[in-house]
């Protein structure tokens, strides 16, 4: 079975309330029955971790040290462009990764154009909203999971 950590970071817990007319009315529990609605059929673990404090998200991602047939999807927020510590816990790790964005972050400020986690990730989506994350998870389960 496959075990994919779907990663929130900062302010993604104000989904649905911070600037809807970007990041649209849909909260994080929206995400989390979306997608364990969409893949109740398929034989996927999920676990769900958003925080605003860097170091709950490197915890989670520590913990998978060694273990096999885990996965993440993770939009990281504004620490994409800042978190040289996410991307190296990321990297030592060695799972697979998508990191995700609800908007398009590359028609957005200069400074989200930049990420430290796409050089470790398989594969990046931004600007398809919360349909991102279950275009990620779709790729991880069709790529990843044990056979």
């Amino acid at each position: 079975m496959l075990h994919i950590i779907i990663l929130n970071g900062p302010n993604l817990n104000l989904l649905g309330h911070r600037e809807p007319h970007i990041y649209g009315h849909e909260t994080l529990d929206d995400l989390q029955r979306q997608i364990l609605t969409s893949f109740s059929e398929k034989d996927i673990e999920f676990s769900f971790v958003q925080s605003n404090h860097e170091g709950v998200l490197l915890d989670t991602i520590h913990e998978t040290l060694g273990k096999t047939n885990k996965a993440f999807v993770i939009n990281a927020g504004a620490w994409t462009h800042s978190s040289i510590a996410l991307a190296d816990a990321l990297r030592a790790v060695k799972h697979p990764v998508i990191e995700v964005h609800l908007s398009n972050v590359h028609a957005r400020e200069s400074f989200r154009h930049h990420s430290f986690i796409a050089p470790y990730a398989v594969g990046v989506i931004c600007g398809l909203g919360l349909y991102g994350y279950h275009a990620a998870v779709e790729y991880l389960y069709q790529n990843y999971r044990a056979v």
